[in-house]
């Protein structure tokens, strides 16, 4: 059921089957865990993403394609691209992970992307893994503006807000999850004026925001 599910969403069926069940399987939940993947693919995340940029923004200076690729390669775009997909409910946790929560947990999604993307690159090569890699991130390369480099989606939404003459968002927690020391954050963004609401999840309050806010400024920016 895994390996049609993200087969489907991620448009390649992998000839390993163990390699797909290692890339989910967190070390809470036993060994061969998804660490030693999730290393790897980080590397090769972080080269096809300079890579895609490099031969979109010929132009673009080194300093800039860095902060352009710091903006869509963390863990909160990783975590986003893991909701989006719902791959929390594909990974495999320990009892305790479970009952905290951590199927949700911003840092284990984030990591299980990246452990997906480096099963992948063994799998299949390089081409594969660059394949996967477009149709996850599309929306954020679709996205990726150089003049936005360097502000976060809070800022832009303050920004275009204020450029229009519309009153400031209103960010308020509406839920908290997890232990004290590895809570997750939903915050909503209410901009009452467009009738937009939105949510978005972190680690910490700010990561929260920061999500609600750019899928915020998403919905003003499609509306305009």
């Amino acid at each position: 059921m895994v390996r049609h599910a993200l087969a489907e969403i991620t448009g390649y069926p992998f000839v390993n089957a163990d390699l797909l069940r290692q890339s989910l399987t967190h070390r809470s939940f036993g060994a061969p865990h998804n660490e030693r993947l999730e290393f790897l693919g980080d590397g090769v995340l972080n080269c096809i993403i300079a890579a895609l940029l490099f031969e979109r923004f010929p132009q673009l200076a080194e300093g800039d394609l860095s902060r352009l690729r710091a903006s869509l390669v963390n863990q909160q775009s990783l975590y986003e691209i893991a909701q989006q997909i719902e791959l929390g409910g594909e990974l495999l946790l320990g009892e305790g992970e479970l009952k905290s929560g951590g199927a949700q947990r911003p840092s284990i999604l984030a990591d299980a992307i990246e452990a997906l993307i480096g099963a992948t690159f063994l799998d299949g090569g390089f081409d594969a893994a660059r394949a996967v890699v477009v149709r996850l991130f599309e929306r954020q390369l679709a996205g990726a503006d150089p003049q936005t480099v360097g502000k976060d989606a809070k800022t832009l939404l303050q920004e275009l807000l204020q450029s229009r003459r519309i009153a400031l968002p209103q960010y308020s927690v509406v839920a908290t999850a997890g232990e004290a020391h590895e809570q997750n954050f939903r915050v909503e963004c209410a901009i009452p004026e467009l009738k937009i609401r939105t949510q978005g999840e972190g680690s910490s309050r700010r990561a929260a925001e920061q999500i609600a806010a750019g899928r915020a400024h998403n919905l003003a920016t499609a509306g305009k």
